[in-house]
């Protein structure tokens, strides 16, 4: 048994080497087929991340376009990726992969104008709410600001949530054009060329976005929790809370939704 463990280590880094190679050969000479080998190598994440993305998508979004457009992220990730900076490079390709994803559907705007209406007055009422009341609205009173009944905004909040395929991603802005978006990746620091300035605006984002998760109702805290940091599905989220998929998903919404109202008001205090 101990000469067959010793027999998958030597086989695993034997693979680990070869990689290394692959890579040292592309970044060096751009040769094409390194490249194409790498595709093939890292292929599996593209695969990996489509399959969350579309749990949170309508039937209609075929899960093959999704990785489709995923592999143009990885292309991208490949070419991109520096080899001295200590950064896994699945950590780096994940976020580069959900982002072309994400930005393809965005492209093709799939969400019916109604409901980007809806989701665009539902944050201005928690924003004006939360200014008025001091704390969390209720369900009740944010019917109410909007002049429709619960069951209407548990039906927003079911559309809306369609359209939250970009997790919290989209709500790390780091102020100024609008495309200046902060992703994950951007919070790991480059200990060869550190810029004071961009660190600290991190670590700012990072403590505003803390403690807006903390100001989140207990219900919704457990549920950015579980799918943020935990990797639950939305099912089993539901499974975990006694509460069905539907269910977790408005309470995912309200989440994401609160939070970008929070950091909106919270937004000018950074930027200064």
């Amino acid at each position: 048994m101990k000469t067959s463990s010793l027999t998958v280590k030597d086989k695993k880094k034997e693979k680990q080497t070869e990689i290394e190679k692959i890579w040292a050969l592309f970044k060096d000479t751009n040769d094409q087929d390194a490249r194409d080998k790498l595709i093939l190598q890292y292929s599996p994440l593209v695969k990996y991340v489509a399959g969350r993305v579309s749990a949170n998508l309508p039937p209609n979004v075929e899960k093959a376009d999704l990785i489709s457009y995923g592999i143009f992220g990885l292309i991208d990730a490949i070419e991109k990726y520096d080899l001295t900076r200590n950064i896994k490079f699945e950590t780096y390709a994940i976020a580069r992969v959900k982002g072309a994803i994400i930005d393809e559907l965005r492209a093709l705007d799939w969400v019916p104008r109604s409901v980007r209406h809806h989701s665009r007055l539902l944050e201005k009422a928690y924003v004006e709410l939360e200014n008025k009341l001091r704390r969390v609205p209720t369900d009740e009173e944010v019917a109410e600001e909007l002049e429709i009944t619960v069951t209407e905004l548990q039906s927003w909040l079911t559309k809306i949530s369609y359209t939250s395929v970009a997790a919290l991603e989209d709500v790390w802005i780091s102020g100024g054009e609008k495309d200046e978006k902060l992703s994950l990746i951007d919070t790991v620091e480059d200990v060869n060329a550190v810029n004071p300035s961009e660190v600290f605006e991190v670590s700012e984002m990072k403590n505003i976005l803390a403690s807006a998760i903390d100001y989140l109702p207990e219900r919704e805290k457990i549920v950015v929790a579980l799918y943020y940091y935990e990797g639950l599905t939305l099912r089993e989220i539901g499974e975990v809370l006694g509460v069905t998929e539907s269910r977790v998903s408005q309470l995912h919404t309200k989440a994401i939704i609160r939070l970008k109202a929070k950091l909106r008001i919270a937004k000018p205090s950074v930027s200064n």
